[in-house]
């Protein structure tokens, strides 16, 4: 896309945060203001906070009505405050239908009103009113009567994904978001929540491997090379560590050649194996089924579906081994046998474990348990499973 060319908001979504700054940085305040306002309030929310301050505070200053941009911007990413919209009807306790219905009539055209909020005078939420009931009300009634009281809210540093587990049962289009002492600070759309989260879903594969969430199609590929290339500098070190680790057994594998055959089944097998435990994993953080099981249960769980899986595959791999030493005739087949049952066992149960505990030390450390994960899970289980199988070798064959 040439800078010059005029963007839309279609194509401004297509963009990650930093070139739709360069992007909106070319072009009018007030034009790039509505731009924003047609995109989700999560994707401008995540654009804005981007941006250098000055440009930030001057598409601050002539934002379209209904949008809460500004107290967006002062909660953390990836909480239901970011996804803040400003709640269009908001009516006093004590408020007539009649003079609801009156204020009504011009504000509807210019922003949808699906409930009404009731507040005190302290703006602390009462209750809402559906848009409907109003059609049902006696003019002369107020609001507090055809109410529902104590609604269900959400809090605005809330984060997305514990807010989507409470919502999930409830499907309703709007969410009022209170402080705790009920103050009214915004409403979140129950679409937006949806949107929201599932690009923070289809971004995390991404993040296992050190791609940054906002990386997109459309991302320069300079840009995209400086989101990358950090992480593959620590995946490169990482790989190195594996690599020390077979270089001090290279006299080991100099006088039994066949080992180097058995070294990528190693690491594929555990590799994969880790793998498999960290998705699951990740999937339970995800949908909070983590909050209601033990870690150290979960851990040990999937090192026995490890241990189970490298005995099999360690039956397997040992026939394999005991087929080619036994032609090359340089050590005994039956020990070199042994020594990969073994090794793939304990090294396939530390990786179901290994992978069980990545996403949770990430999380505890203050890291999204997804970023980088499978780097980090790569290099353990490569050079245990690698350590462990040319250590047993060096002992039992030699």
């Amino acid at each position: 896309m040439s800078p010059r060319e005029p963007i839309s908001s279609d194509r401004l979504s297509t963009l990650d945060a930093l070139t739709a700054t360069d992007r909106l940085r070319r072009i009018d305040p007030i034009e790039a203001a509505e731009l924003l306002a047609a995109l989700p309030v999560g994707r401008a929310s995540t654009i804005l906070a981007a941006m250098p301050q000055t440009l930030r505070e001057a598409i601050l200053q002539v934002a379209p009505p209904g949008t809460d941009w500004t107290d967006a911007q002062s909660y953390p990413e990836g909480t239901v405050g970011r996804l803040l919209e400003d709640p269009p009807a908001v009516f006093l306790s004590g408020t007539k239908v009649r003079d609801a219905v009156n204020e009504l009539r011009e504000l509807i055209r210019q922003r949808l009103v699906v409930y009404l909020f009731v507040v005190d005078p302290q703006e602390c939420l009462l209750g809402v009113v559906a848009f409907r009931e109003l059609l049902y009300a006696k003019p002369d009634a107020t609001l507090d009567s055809i109410m529902i009281p104590k609604p269900f809210a959400l809090h605005p540093r809330q984060r997305l994904v514990d807010a989507m587990r409470e919502v999930v049962t409830r499907h309703f289009p709007v969410y009022p978001v209170c402080e705790d002492n009920g103050y009214l600070v915004g409403l979140v759309r129950g679409q937006v929540m949806f949107e929201q989260q599932a690009f923070e879903i289809s971004a995390q594969a991404g993040a296992m491997v050190g791609v940054e969430k906002e990386e997109r199609l459309q991302t320069p590929w300079l840009r995209s090379f400086k989101f990358r290339h950090p992480w593959l500098l620590i995946n490169l070190l990482t790989v190195f560590v594996a690599a020390a680790v077979v270089g001090f057994f290279e006299d080991t594998i100099d006088r039994i050649v066949v080992l180097a055959m058995f070294l990528p089944v190693m690491a594929g097998q555990c590799g994969n194996l880790g793998a498999q435990s960290l998705a699951v994993m990740l999937r339970g953080m995800t949908l909070g089924e983590l909050n209601s099981l033990p870690v150290a249960r979960t851990v040990l769980k999937e090192g026995a579906v490890g241990l189970l899986n490298g005995l099999i595959t360690g039956l397997l791999a040992g026939a394999a081994m005991y087929y080619l030493a036994a032609g090359e005739k340089t050590a005994d087949p039956l020990t070199l046998s042994l020594v990969i049952f073994v090794a793939m066992s304990i090294g396939s149960a530390f990786s179901g474990m290994a992978g069980a505990l990545v996403p949770v030390v990430m999380k505890r450390l203050g890291a999204d348990p997804a970023t980088a994960s499978t780097i980090v899970l790569s290099t353990a289980t490569d050079v245990v499973s690698m350590g462990l199988f040319l250590s047993l070798a060096a002992m039992w064959v030699i």
